[in-house]
């Protein structure tokens, strides 16, 4: 050690000693001989940096070209190399500390460790791309493109940063780690308070990661925050949701844990959209069907077997019981809005846009002082928004024109009842 520290002090001495030959000074001939250092030592390292990163880049794009992925062009989009090079002159500089603060002990002691700070940043700026580059390159995966590689990103570079940081602690104040986190835990409930955000994000993002609760691309509907969209991004601290309307609505990602939403990902990975609407029909026009009645609507083709082999059968049973059909309410009997009901099964049976594989159901409702609700369940083979609304308009539009047809209505309530007050001002009659 102490030979290499009199190389130092010799190779320092040259121009120092050439400078008190001329009648220069001692305090003054070692300041320009720290200036003269300095400045040479700046300029081979930036000599070196330049070389350093001349000969990386030749080296990263012919490896670029004989790479069969394109990891590294994310390498190079997110700097790698040339932080990477900046190292070497990093290093060169700081070899060259004792050198150039031979004469300025203290001086050497704060560059010493300005250098190894610096050191210690581009380090993490390298850590930073390096995990950057990765996550761009996954995302063109489609294995890893509705993952939420942000928060993954995140959690690692806050243990980066922490270990960074107690780096550079360590090194400004001479000190051990030990005294640091001795320090760390008196402060703690400031600490956890301060970051209380960050820390339940980082909680929230792993729940929401390791129970797949949320990935990006998924349609999600959040009421307490407004929103109805698609997720397009997901952060440590908050999940990003393009609405239908292409507004931008954030939300908190704990609020995943904490509050209730609505992930549609299980109907779109599904066979279908469900359809689940009812029909309210009129009490009133509910009735038995005579003979003529259901010879009437024998002409319907959709319901025409099914209303000649109901028809036998109800009578065979009729007559081997020796029902007095003089009442229609004896026995058994066809109704109009039974009929009505195999009609909407046979008719979403034979739509093109129902899927037939997945549950397919015409049911009547408990009738309640609007009438009667027929429900219609059933799935869109089209998951896709638009054609799933047209889809289902399609359907009702048909079923509320053939209702006539059953000699049935909808039920809608009275005009006199729906304007109990005039639109402008109290009602003359009853002020």
């Amino acid at each position: 050690m102490s030979m290499k520290m009199n190389m130092y002090t010799d190779l320092n001495r040259i121009l120092y000693d050439h400078l008190l030959k001329t009648g220069v000074g001692e305090e003054v001939a070692a300041y320009l001989n720290l200036l003269v250092l300095l400045i040479g030592s700046l300029l081979l390292a930036a000599l070196v940096d330049f070389v350093v990163w001349k000969i990386l880049r030749t080296i990263s794009v012919r490896l670029a070209r004989k790479s069969a992925t394109n990891f590294d062009n994310y390498l190079v989009a997110h700097r790698v190399p040339r932080y990477v090079a900046r190292i070497v002159p990093l290093l060169l500089l700081f070899e060259a500390v004792p050198i150039v603060f031979v004469d300025f002990e203290r001086g050497g002691s704060i560059a010493h460790k300005l250098f190894q700070i610096i050191l210690v940043v581009f380090t993490l700026l390298i850590v930073k791309s390096f995990f950057r580059s990765t996550k761009d390159y996954l995302k063109t995966k489609p294995r890893y493109r509705d993952k939420p590689l942000d928060s993954y990103i995140q959690v690692f570079m806050i243990f980066a940063w922490i270990i960074g940081l107690l780096t550079i602690f360590v090194i400004i104040t001479d000190t051990t780690v030990w005294k640091f986190f001795t320090a760390l835990g008196a402060a703690s409930a400031i600490i956890l308070l301060i970051f209380k955000d960050s820390i339940l994000g980082l909680v929230a993002s792993v729940q929401v990661s390791i129970n797949d609760m949320v990935r990006i691309g998924d349609w999600i509907t959040f009421d307490k925050y407004g929103a109805d969209g698609d997720v397009i991004e997901i952060t440590l601290a908050t999940v990003k949701v393009q609405n239908f309307d292409k507004t931008i609505t954030t939300i908190p990602t704990y609020a995943l844990i904490s509050d209730s939403f609505k992930n549609w990902r299980g109907m779109q990975e599904s066979g279908g959209r469900r359809i689940k609407r009812p029909l309210i029909i009129s009490q009133k026009n509910i009735r038995f069907l005579s003979d003529q009645d259901v010879e009437d609507l024998k002409r319907i083709e959709l319901i025409r077997p099914y209303l000649m082999d109901r028809n036998e059968k109800i009578k065979a049973h009729n007559q081997s019981h020796g029902v007095d059909k003089g009442l229609a309410v004896n026995g058994r009997n066809l109704t109009n809005v039974g009929v009505f009901r195999k009609y909407v099964q046979e008719y979403l049976g034979q739509h093109p846009a129902v899927n037939k594989g997945m549950t397919l159901m015409v049911r009547q409702l408990q009738p309640g002082t609007e009438g009667i609700p027929l429900e219609i369940y059933a799935f869109s083979a089209d998951k896709r928004w638009e054609n799933y609304e047209y889809i289902m308009a399609d359907i009702f539009d048909h079923l509320l024109a053939a209702l006539p047809f059953f000699g049935l209505e909808i039920f809608e309530w009275p005009t006199s009842q729906i304007l109990l007050k005039p639109p402008h001002g109290p009602n003359p009659k009853t002020s």
